[in-house]
């Protein structure tokens, strides 16, 4: 028989991430690499965490994820909202305390485009009269 698996995509700025989610232990792999070695910073590993703590299905579950894009802060992110999404996907009774939580809502805000005759999206060359 095949194992359940579960799948969602997380996006945050430019960084988007392709989850799996298949039971096991609790391990998560991104790109091939564990999270500790993916991600160095501890605030950017518990970030990714956070959906199993509030749905309570700490090790229940093994991630293996794929992100591409942005940054390491982006990517947490994304990587967050794919790992809620999917598990919605695995048990529907989740999806009012993850959306509480605001981890079901994809954030929208984005770096602003560079505009014809500014240096950046809103930077412009110092005025002068004469």
């Amino acid at each position: 028989m095949a194992k359940m698996q579960y799948y969602g995509t997380g996006r945050r700025k430019s960084s988007v991430a392709r989850v799996r989610l298949i039971p096991g232990k609790g391990n998560v792999t991104v790109n091939k690499k564990p999270l500790d070695d993916y991600f160095g910073m501890e605030i950017l590993k518990r970030e990714v965490v956070r959906p199993f703590e509030i749905a309570g299905a700490e090790g229940k579950f093994d991630v293996i994820a794929t992100v591409k894009g942005g940054g390491f802060t982006g990517q947490a992110g994304a990587l967050r909202h794919g790992i809620a999404r999917a598990l919605v996907r695995a048990d529907l009774e989740l999806r009012a305390p993850l959306k509480k939580a605001g981890f079901l809502t994809r954030d929208s805000r984005m770096k602003e485009r560079k505009k014809y005759g500014l240096k950046k999206a809103r930077k412009a060359s110092q005025f002068s009269k004469r």
